[in-house]
């Protein structure tokens, strides 16, 4: 069975238990959109790939089922519109550019619909996702419905800590500025434009697709990159720990790495909350002690809340006092530098010294600061 049958198959049976009635035929159109056209390059994926297209699939579908499925169209567009309508930072510049223009009687909403419509006409994207949900579909309501959330989904999508709307609303401002349909002054208009990408003249080249889409792809990777990353020294880690201090440790770790507390780990695993504490110094002095240093010590020591420069080795501040006057005079500049930011290499050329020097140091450091605080925990 291929990865794509896989994940219909998943969806299928996913989609059968929905509370909502659906028809094996609705069903079948959701798969098939939330598969997308290309399904062939689904096999060249890798675990962590395949489980941020699980993600990706699972975003959309929710987006559908909770505003567009089983409405009505005009509740469904009424919803798209008090969604999209709903973002703060487009609101605001769509509210300046109508109080700066000739007809301030318009609404957020006009506005909204007419950027709405004019990304219908214009993008090349939205007009690709339109074609492939008629091949999906041929029932009209559903189309429109699929139609919503793939509007809301692109939508949103951040682009330099905007949604990507923002850049269409701009892109809308030029041409509406170019037809001589507002009278705003030229000042107020390279104000309200100081975030606008590209100068291309020809209105028919403004995309937003065409200037955005190196940096969109590049926004892409490297997200997909640090999951891939993290995913990764995750496994490794785990099959370290399960050879070293056994599946409980595994066990911890991941409902730690899943954001539980200390007290909820002890319930799930049946234990005492000092043996939930000391199971979690265990796995730190491995993360340190053995892990680390051919893993990623930063990462593993952030995930454990230990780490030197955001959580001072996870001391109270009373303990980091106490710790710091412990240290040598060797120590202390080590630990300054470590806390400032800077990687062992650039430490070791900072203090003439060798990087394993370095190494050994801040792993004895660690365990000293493990030390103080299994203190507390005994007593």
């Amino acid at each position: 069975m291929t990865i794509a049958e896989e994940l219909e198959k998943e969806w299928r049976s996913r989609l059968s238990k929905e509370d909502i009635k659906l028809s094996e035929t609705v069903c079948n159109s959701i798969v098939y959109w939330l598969l997308g056209e290309d399904t062939q390059k689904f096999e060249d994926f890798k675990p962590e790939q395949l489980k941020i297209l699980a993600q990706g699939m699972d975003y959309r579908y929710r987006i559908l089922r909770q505003r567009y499925l089983a409405v009505s169209p005009t509740q469904a567009y009424k919803n798209l519109l008090n969604r999209l309508g709903s973002v703060v930072t487009l609101r605001n510049k769509i509210r300046t550019w109508v109080a700066l223009s000739r007809d301030r009687q318009r609404a957020v909403v006009d506005v909204l619909q007419e950027v709405i419509q004019e990304m219908l006409k214009n993008d090349r994207y939205i007009q690709s996702q339109i074609e492939w949900i008629s091949q999906c579909t041929k029932d009209e309501r559903l189309r429109n419905s699929i139609l919503f959330a793939t509007i809301e989904e692109y939508s949103l999508r951040p682009i330099r800590n905007q949604p990507l709307l923002g850049y269409r609303f701009v892109n809308y401002l030029r041409r509406q500025s170019r037809g001589g349909m507002t009278q705003v002054p030229q000042q107020e208009m390279i104000r309200i434009l100081s975030e606008e990408i590209g100068t291309d003249e020809d209105e028919s080249s403004v995309s937003l697709l065409d200037t955005m889409a190196v940096s969109r792809y590049q926004e892409i990777q490297e997200w997909e990159e640090k999951q891939t990353l993290r995913q990764k020294v995750q496994r490794e880690f785990e099959a370290y720990l399960e050879t070293k201090v056994g599946q409980q440790a595994v066990d911890w770790l991941r409902l730690y790495l899943a954001g539980r507390s200390q007290e909820t780990i002890a319930a799930r695993l049946n234990l005492p909350i000092k043996q939930v504490y000391r199971l979690r110094e265990k796995v730190s002095y491995h993360a340190i002690k053995g892990f680390a240093l051919k893993g990623k010590p930063e990462l593993v020591a952030n995930w454990l809340e230990i780490s030197l420069s955001e959580h001072n080795l996870g001391l109270t501040p009373a303990q980091w006092e106490k710790f710091w006057l412990s240290l040598s005079s060797f120590q202390q500049p080590i630990v300054a530098l470590s806390k400032a930011g800077k990687n062992p290499e650039t430490i070791a050329q900072e203090l003439n010294l060798k990087k394993s020097q370095i190494l050994k140091e801040l792993i004895d450091i660690y365990l000293a600061a493990q030390r103080l605080r299994n203190d507390d925990i005994t007593e």
